[in-house]
C-alpha cells in the first residue's frame, strides 16, 4: 500500500473548511429567523423563502456544477463557487430589505451548489488508492455531518451575541481566507474541455425539473401536499426531468453519459443515500422540535443537546471508519451503520412526552453518531467507488444532488406525517403535550422503516467487489485516465 503522501492533506483541509462553511450556512440561519423578521419586516410567508431561496439553488444546480468541474476544471469550478459564495455573504449582511436578502441567499445557493459538486471529485483525483480514499472520504464526510449539527448551536451563538447579521458576516473572511489556501495547496487541474460537449438543452431540463422539485417539496410546510401550487411544482418537475431522461438517450453528448450510470455501486448507492439521508434529515429538524414543545428546552438548550452526536460521528468517522472500510469493505460498513440507525430510530419511535434527556434522549444522540460516522464515509466510498477522473465531478455532482433532494424530500414527508397524526390524536382527545409525542412517534417509526428499507438496498444491490474503472470503461476518456483501485476494500488489508 502507498504511503500517505503529507501534501495531500492541506488540500484535504480545503476542501474540508469550504464544505464545513457552506453546510454550517444552511443550518445556521435558522435561528436566526425570528430576529431578521424583526429587522427586515417578512411576512410568515416570505420569510420561508430566507431558507427556500438557497435550496432552490442549491440543490437544482448540484449537476449541471459536477459536470461543468469536469470540463473546466474542479479547482476552477470550486474557486468560483466559495467567491460567489463569499460575495453573496455579504449581501446578505448588509441586505436592506427582505429582496435584497432573498437573492443574496439564492446567490449563496449557487455559489455553494458550485464548490460542493466538485469536492468529492477532487478528492477522488488526490487519493487514488483504496485505503488513503477511504480515510479522506471519512474526514470529509465528517464536516458534512458535523457542520449540520454545529450550525444550531452557532446560529444561536452569533444571534445572541452580535446580531443576525454576523451569520453572514463571518463568512467573509472565512471564504477570503479558504480561497487563498485553496490557490496555494490545491493543484491546479485541466479539465476535458468544453469540446467534450455540454449538453446544454438537458443541463436546462436537469437544472430546472430540479429546481421545481425542491421548491415543490420545500413548499409543502407552508401550502401542504395537495395543493394545486405543490402538485403543480411536482407535475412540471415531472415533465422536465422526464425530458432531460430522453434528451440523455439522443444527445451526443449527454450530461449524464449512460457508461456513468453503468459504474458498479453507483446507483445503488444513491438509493440508499437518498432512503438513509430522507430519516437523517427528519431525524435533525423533528426531535429539534420536539425538545422544545414536548420536553421544554429553550433553544439553546436544544442546540446543545445535540452536540454528542456530531462529537461520536468525529470520534468514528475520523478514528475508525477509513479503517473499518479498508478492513472489510464499505458495503460490510455501510450495512453495519444501516443497522444501528435502526435501533436509534426505534429509540425515538418509544419517547413518552414526559421523558427526560439523559435517560431517553441522550442514547439515541449518541447511536446516531456512532450511526453517522459509519455510513455517511461509507455510502460516499461506495458513490465514487467507480468514478474515472474524465466523470468524477459529475458523479460527485449527482450524490450531492441526491442528498439535498432526499432530506427535502424526508423532512417534508416526515413533518407532514407527524403533523397528521398529532391532529388525530388531538381530534381523540388526547392532551397537547400528549397528542405532539404521539405524532413525533409515529414519524421516527415510519424513519426507521425507511433506513430498513435503505439495508435492504443495500444488501441486495451494492457490489461486493467492483471492478475497477480503467479508460475501457470510459471511452470518452484518453487511455489511462482511470484510477485503477478498488474502494470496497484494500488490497493491502488482505
Amino acid at each position: 500500500m502507498e504511503r500517505v503522501v503529507p501534501s495531500r492533506w492541506p488540500a484535504l483541509l480545503v476542501l474540508c473548511a469550504g464544505s464545513l462553511m457552506i453546510i454550517l450556512d444552511g443550518t445556521v440561519v435558522a435561528v436566526a429567523l425570528p430576529a431578521i423578521q424583526r429587522d427586515l419586516g417578512f411576512s410568515a410567508a416570505g420569510l420561508a423563502w430566507v431558507v427556500n431561496a438557497y435550496l432552490v439553488a442549491f440543490g437544482g444546480l448540484l449537476l449541471l456544477a459536477g459536470r461543468l468541474g469536469d470540463l473546466l476544471g474542479r479547482r476552477r469550478v470550486f474557486l468560483a463557487g466559495v467567491t460567489l459564495f463569499t460575495a453573496a455573504s455579504l449581501a446578505c449582511a448588509v441586505a436592506s430589505g427582505p429582496a435584497v436578502l432573498v437573492g443574496a441567499r439564492f446567490g449563496q445557493g449557487v455559489g455553494g451548489a458550485l464548490a460542493m459538486a466538485v469536492s468529492l471529485g477532487m478528492i477522488v483525483r488526490l487519493y487514488p488508492e483504496a485505503a488513503e480514499r477511504a480515510r479522506a472520504i471519512a474526514v470529509f464526510s465528517f464536516t458534512g455531518a458535523a457542520g449540520a449539527s454545529v450550525g444550531t448551536v452557532a446560529g444561536g451563538v452569533l444571534t445572541q451575541a452580535a446580531g443576525w447579521r454576523t451569520i453572514f458576516l463571518v463568512n467573509v473572511p472565512i471564504g477570503a481566507a479558504i480561497l487563498i489556501a485553496a490557490l496555494r495547496r490545491i493543484p491546479a487541474e485541466r479539465g476535458i474541455g468544453l469540446r467534450a460537449g455540454l449538453d446544454l438543452p438537458g443541463a436546462l431540463l436537469a437544472t430546472a425539473g430540479l429546481m421545481a422539485a425542491v421548491l415543490g417539496i420545500v413548499g409543502t410546510g407552508e401550502h401542504g401536499w395537495t395543493n394545486p401550487r405543490t402538485l403543480g411544482a411536482v407535475a412540471l418537475a415531472a415533465l422536465l426531468l422526464g425530458g432531460f431522461a430522453l434528451r440523455q438517450r439522443v444527445a451526443a453528448t449527454p450530461l449524464v453519459p449512460p457508461r456513468v450510470l453503468r459504474v458498479p455501486g453507483l446507483v445503488a448507492a444513491n438509493a440508499v443515500q437518498f432512503l438513509m439521508v430522507c430519516a437523517y434529515f427528519g431525524f435533525q429538524f423533528l426531535l429539534a422540535v420536539e425538545l422544545q414543545l414536548v420536553l421544554g428546552l429553550d433553544a439553546a438548550a436544544t442546540g446543545w443537546a445535540f452536540l454528542p452526536t456530531p462529537v461520536v460521528i468525529a470520534v468514528v468517522s475520523l478514528g475508525l471508519a477509513g479503517r473499518l472500510v479498508a478492513r472489510f469493505g464499505a458495503r460490510m460498513v455501510l450495512l453495519v451503520g444501516l443497522g444501528v440507525a435502526t435501533v436509534g430510530f426505534l429509540l425515538l419511535a418509544r419517547l413518552p412526552s414526559d421523558g427526560a434527556y439523559v435517560a431517553d434522549v441522550l442514547p439515541a444522540m449518541l447511536i446516531f453518531g456512532v450511526a453517522g460516522g459509519l455510513t455517511l464515509p461509507a455510502v460516499t466510498t461506495v458513490a465514487m467507488a467507480g468514478a474515472t477522473d474524465t466523470d468524477a465531478g459529475l458523479a460527485s455532482g449527482l450524490a450531492n444532488t441526491t442528498q439535498q433532494v432526499g432530506g427535502a424530500v424526508g423532512l417534508a414527508a416526515l413533518a407532514t406525517l407527524a403533523a397528521t397524526r398529532s391532529d388525530a390524536l388531538r381530534a381523540a382527545g388526547w392532551a397537547e403535550t400528549a397528542a405532539l409525542a404521539g405524532g413525533y412517534r409515529t414519524a421516527f417509526a415510519v424513519a426507521a422503516g425507511l433506513v430498513v428499507a435503505a439495508w435492504l438496498v443495500a444488501l441486495t444491490t451494492v457490489p461486493r467487489r467492483p471492478a475497477r474503472p480503467s479508460s475501457a470503461t470510459d471511452p470518452s476518456g484518453p487511455p489511462g485516465v482511470g484510477v485503477g483501485i478498488d474502494p470496497y476494500r484494500s488490497a493491502a488489508s488482505g
